[in-house]
């Protein structure tokens, strides 16, 4: 597993003020102390809660603030405001505020003392005061930012705060993300193509493109003693069908196919690479379309996109990242055929081979089967149906002056009948509201056929990334029409063209 929280971490600032002199500071300073300790200690903010000083001057917010920037653990700020903090003294940092940002409003008292109340405890916890003094400057400076209302020791407020760390883990994944191409896009399709540049500004990934051969040349290297290993491992962990056993007549295959995943598993290991793509039109001097290799690497972590696409790659990273340590699972995915019954409409999600087995209601098995397009010989691949569920499918495309993340969420569900001649993983899924409004409002948003399909994230994690990073999201669910997503897309481009 490609491990991304173990280093990160959110800083807990606390504004105030030096009107009510040092006591009332160091009170500042001790209940700040235990909201950030609170927060940490939930198991719900997925990386470390870390305390700073109290802010009451405009110089100390302003070094504080490029001390974040230039950390690089330090995936944002959760701020709040104990006292009044006045706010133009916060103005030179906000605006040198790099990370994503949180405003919490809570205060430290859930309830009013009602005997006792007096002016010296109003003016200590006035954060209904001082919040709106922040809240407002934020707004004037034009901060995207999150807004947390609760208390700090309220599990609803715990869970917000953890869906704004998880999409704050997606977003500082992306801007650390190398994605390796081995060959173009698959000819002719336009939606996998976009601009890396722009992507590169926008999100944060560097994308390149290295020869098939140069990977091929790794694999033939791959040692038979490391293959007997990999292969022992698959004979352990997966139903391995008679054939690719050891006394099979096609186990040769299932070695082959064990080289190629070692192969590819060094190249990405030393590129730093957790992303990448390739295409059965581009293979080199590989003998198999990589099948099992792309799906125990989704499983441990590493983003996929086929026929070249990368934004889908990229993708599949940045939501695995965020979603470490959740239940569930993100995997590629396409929409590929319907169940048109009007009685129970269903989308049959797969792909040629690469789905992540993460998603498998049972123990996956392993098969070889043919492939009617690459011109190799016929891949191994992990054969599995993907368990019950609430998920959302999320795809990423470019439009030329902006990128959109479009997010459907859907219901996975059994198979109605058994799928024996079905020879790839699947998804079985009822779209939100149904079928033929959410196909219509994909269309009608340009949604594109390679998607994420997740069922650790919500749609609340997909919006909160789509806000930290600066990009358009039109959200299928259960109120959508497509009257109003007409809507929403005419306004949404007005306001991208005034706005940028």
């Amino acid at each position: 597993m490609l491990h991304s929280l173990d280093s990160l971490e959110v800083w807990f600032v606390t504004g105030s003020q030096h009107l009510y002199g040092p006591e009332a500071l160091a009170q500042v300073a001790e209940h700040s102390i235990r909201i950030a300790a609170e927060l940490d200690g939930t198991g719900v903010v997925p990386v470390r809660v870390v305390v700073k000083p109290v802010q009451s001057d405009a110089d100390s917010i302003r070094r504080l603030v490029l001390d974040a920037n230039s950390t690089d653990g330090c995936i944002g700020i959760v701020a709040w405001m104990h006292t009044f903090s006045p706010a133009k003294m916060w103005i030179a940092g906000l605006n040198a505020l790099q990370k994503p940002l949180l405003h919490l409003h809570t205060q430290f008292f859930r309830d009013l003392p009602w005997p006792t109340i007096d002016m010296d405890f109003m003016n200590l916890h006035q954060s209904a005061h001082g919040d709106r003094e922040f809240g407002y400057m934020e707004t004037r400076l034009g901060l995207s930012r999150s807004t947390v209302v609760g208390h700090w020791q309220d599990p609803a407020t715990h869970e917000r705060v953890g869906v704004w760390a998880r999409a704050a883990v997606g977003r500082h994944t992306g801007q650390h993300l190398r994605v390796a191409r081995f060959g173009d896009n698959m000819r002719d399709v336009a939606v996998t193509e976009g601009d890396k540049v722009e992507a590169q500004i926008r999100w944060g990934m560097s994308v390149n493109t290295y020869p098939m051969n140069e990977l091929a040349a790794g694999v033939e290297q791959v040692l038979d003693a490391d293959i007997d290993t990999q292969v022992a491992e698959y004979d352990e962990r997966y139903q391995v069908a008679a054939e690719l056993r050891p006394d099979g007549d096609r186990r040769g295959a299932l070695r082959e196919a064990a080289r190629i995943e070692i192969g590819l598993r060094a190249f990405l290991e030393a590129g730093g690479f957790h992303a990448f793509t390739d295409s059965f039109e581009d293979l080199g001097a590989l003998t198999q379309l990589p099948g099992i290799a792309v799906q125990r690497l989704m499983a441990d972590g590493y983003g996929f996109g086929a026929e070249g696409d990368w934004k889908t790659a990229s993708l599949v990273r940045i939501l695995k990242a965020g979603a470490e340590g959740l239940p569930g699972a993100t995997s590629f995915m396409e929409d590929y055929t319907y169940h048109l019954d009007p009685f129970g409409p269903l989308v049959l999600g797969a792909h040629m081979l690469e789905v992540c087995p993460s998603l498998a209601s049972a123990t996956p098995s392993c098969e070889i089967h043919p492939l009617s397009i690459g011109s190799r010989s016929d891949p191994v691949r992990l054969v599995f149906s993907a368990g019950p569920a609430v998920a959302t499918v999320v795809g990423m495309l470019d439009l030329g002056d902006r990128f959109r993340l479009v997010a459907n969420v859907v219901d996975v569900v059994e198979p109605p009948q058994p799928l024996p001649k079905l020879p790839v993983a699947h998804a079985l899924w009822t779209p939100r509201p149904n079928l033929s409004t959410a196909a219509e409002c994909w269309l009608l948003s340009g949604g594109p056929h390679h998607t994420a399909l997740t069922t650790a994230l919500t749609t609340a994690h997909i919006e909160t990334l789509a806000e930290m990073v600066g990009v358009e999201l039109v959200l299928i669910d259960e109120s959508s029409t497509p009257r109003r997503l007409k809507q929403e897309l005419a306004w949404n481009r007005a306001s991208w063209v005034l706005g940028n």
